[in-house]
């Protein structure tokens, strides 16, 4: 054997050994997600949980607990240890997942999402001094396209010209005519979507989905396919959070009494139906007593607002007051401040509506100050077996702004006396600007707390014990682990800017996945069987060389796919099939070349040489054709134009390399072998 044919031997020989080490994964995971379809089958026989619910209890780390609660006791420790065997099993998948070829939406199921982005929203964010007329001029041209689908930006010019209300005392600048403000607005629409596009992508990458499709529709709606993600709620909170987040300082205990007294003072004189009195003498303290026990009773809605009914039916009626208090002090007789947590107020459950609408009445908001707001926490605690809503009063303005954030990630906190310790928290690092600030503002603000707000409600609220000069912060809460890695993620994203609510979503099944690949995989195999078939009835032996260039061809691809961990989808599968074809065609461009140098009387070594020779050059251009226009495809293409762009792409590769290189040595090969004079073509 020749030192060439030797050299390239090895070569092909080790790309072989590489695709089978790259597909491996691929293999082990059928294996694997059957032994996982099994254990999901017993545990249904079981407990007769569905697999839905079973799944979504894996996800969040819930899975024991809610096998040990559908259980008999006869059946509990052999479900146990099932769902042990699962748990371990679906570790392992998500291991080996990451290195397998990853199946597609149409494949394997998954979620199916179309989300739009809400320009009345968007509107109001960009107004200037926005005011009740504007709002109700957006409410009307909202309620327009919905009954009568005319164009958003159409039904406000005709809402801002019934009212005679020029355009520019709320958009634009002065002078500006109403046609050239809402050409500007159309531009930051458009603009806010393509941010939308932008960020949804940033996020959904990192939640880890494998190669999801996110496209614009039309000028306002976007749509999300995430392939293999079942668990839609998830998805959906990652995917809505605006995640405005904002540093905000909490103001003293003195100044929040004071007006805790000024909104008492506001609802005595309405019950007592009486213009709000400037000063009213109270026997009762000012304050409440930390962790003081109230003695409460029930009393109904009427008996707090008086004659006003500011309620709706839907919801409950009676609140729980503190009964020592509530004739002089009927909004502080709604709230309680709980032994050992002394840097917030809480608000009983029960009472939470109540107190959220005696915020916003009017006449309170008149005694709260300007620069102040009253902002609920994030999350609701459990105190002696009741739950309740942390109440904050915090400046309007921030200190700082999410903006400035470089980085966010999840720890779990210290073993403190905190009552999140060993939770997990998210640590976060901002830019030089934003640690220049946070230095300032907790250098002059020791002893104080300074709230992280997230869209709107309080994620956390520590005290500043000391100057913090390296930009580093902390958000501590009640949260699981998957809720302070997607909070991680969306805040390293980045906030969306226009809020955006889903129009459809749909969870794709997975027996539309296995019926898809069925079909796909039957269709592939028929194609395949078929050309081999022939190419061994009309060129013979050298068919089967053909044949055996083939299906190392196939191998390949699918190898090149599992190496960059390729989503295959059924135009992926189309663009296989059709791979088949050209590679075979390349062998009987070279096999017709050959006959012809056979029959014109050359040896077999020659014709080979002669045939190989002259059908390169075809060979090469109809492949760097087709390859330029994959190339365009998956340029210009979204979602399954890309599948079908990127194997066909590979395809023509390895087919080039297959039919030209393999087939090749195979004949030589036999050559050096053998002494053969006549060819079987």
């Amino acid at each position: 054997m020749q030192r060439k044919h030797v050299t390239r031997l090895i070569f092909i020989v080790a790309l072989i050994i590489l695709a089978v080490v790259s597909l491996y994964p691929t293999f082990q995971l059928g294996d694997l997600q059957e032994k996982e379809s099994e254990l999901f089958s017993e545990l249904n026989a079981m407990t007769g949980l569905s697999q839905v619910q079973l799944t979504d209890a894996l996800v969040t780390g819930e899975l024991a607990n809610l096998v040990r609660k559908n259980v008999s006791a006869d059946s509990q420790e052999i479900a146990l240890e099932t769902a042990d065997n699962l748990i371990e099993l679906n570790q392992k998948i998500d291991k080996v997942s990451a290195k397998a070829i990853r199946q597609g939406l149409d494949l394997r199921g998954g979620t199916y999402l179309v989300y739009e982005t809400d320009l009345p929203e968007l509107l109001q964010d960009l107004a200037k001094n926005p005011d009740g007329r504007l709002e109700e001029i957006i409410q009307e041209s909202r309620q327009a396209v919905e009954s009568e689908g005319v164009d958003f930006f159409v039904a406000l010019e005709q809402s801002f010209e019934k009212r005679d209300l020029a355009m520019n005392r709320y958009f634009g600048r002065k002078g500006e005519t109403p046609d050239e403000i809402i050409r500007d607005l159309k531009l930051e629409a458009e603009d806010a979507i393509d941010r939308t596009l932008e960020v949804l992508r940033n996020r959904i990458n990192q939640f880890g989905v494998s190669e999801p499709s996110i496209t614009k529709q039309g000028d306002r709606r976007i749509e999300i396919q995430l392939a293999g993600i079942q668990n839609i709620q998830r998805a959906k909170r990652l995917i809505g959070q605006t995640a405005l987040l904002e540093f905000r300082l909490v103001k003293e205990a003195d100044m929040v009494w004071s007006i805790l007294d000024d909104i008492d003072r506001v609802l005595r004189s309405q019950r007592a139906g009486k213009e709000i009195l400037d000063d009213v003498e109270t026997e009762t303290d000012t304050t409440f007593e930390e962790g003081e026990v109230a003695d409460e009773s029930e009393v109904s809605l009427e008996e707090l607002f008086g004659d006003q009914d500011t309620m709706s039916e839907e919801e409950d009626t009676t609140v729980v007051v503190d009964e020592k208090t509530f004739s002089e002090k009927p909004f502080t007789s709604l709230l309680r401040r709980l032994s050992g947590q002394a840097n917030y107020i809480a608000v009983p459950a029960k009472n939470l509506n109540a107190v959220q609408r005696i915020i916003q009445l009017p006449e309170v908001q008149d005694v709260i100050p300007n620069d102040t707001e009253f902002v609920f926490g994030r999350w609701p605690i459990n105190f002696n077996e009741q739950e309740f809503h942390k109440l904050y009063l915090l400046n309007k303005e921030p200190e700082l702004l999410g903006k400035m954030l470089t980085d966010a990630s999840v720890q779990i906190s210290g073993g403190d006396a905190s009552l999140t310790a060993g939770n997990p928290q998210v640590q976060m690092e901002l830019n030089n600007e934003g640690a220049k600030i946070f230095a300032r503002v907790t250098g002059m603000n020791v002893g104080r707390q300074l709230a992280v707000v997230l869209d709107g409600k309080v994620a956390s609220a520590p005290n500043i014990d000391e100057k913090i000069p390296t930009g580093s912060a902390v958000i501590r809460g009640s949260f699981s682990m998957d809720e302070a890695k997607d909070l991680a993620l969306v805040l390293r994203a980045g906030a969306l800017p226009a809020p955006v609510y889903a129009i459809t979503e749909n969870t794709v099944g997975p027996s539309l996945g296995r019926d898809s690949v069925q079909r796909g995989q039957l269709s592939a195999v028929i194609g395949l069987a078929l050309v081999v078939v022939f190419m061994v009835i009309y060129y013979r032996a050298s068919g089967l060389v053909a044949d055996f260039a083939l299906l190392l061809n196939i191998l390949f691809v699918f190898a090149v796919m599992a190496g960059f961990h390729a989503t295959l989808t059924l135009p992926g599968i189309a663009g296989i099939i059709l791979t088949v074809g050209m590679a075979v065609d390349a062998n009987v461009l070279i096999f017709e070349r050959i006959r012809e140098e056979l029959r014109g009387g050359k040896t077999v070594q020659a014709a080979l040489d002669s045939g190989y020779g002259r059908a390169f050059t075809t060979i090469l251009d109809a492949n760097v054709t087709t390859l330029i226009t994959a190339i365009v495809l998956y340029s210009f293409g979204t979602g399954p134009i890309q599948g079908f762009a990127l194997t066909l792409s590979i395809g023509i590769v390895a087919s080039m390399f297959t039919a030209i290189v393999v087939t090749r040595l195979v004949f030589e090969l036999v050559l050096a072998r053998y002494k053969i004079k006549t060819l079987s073509i």
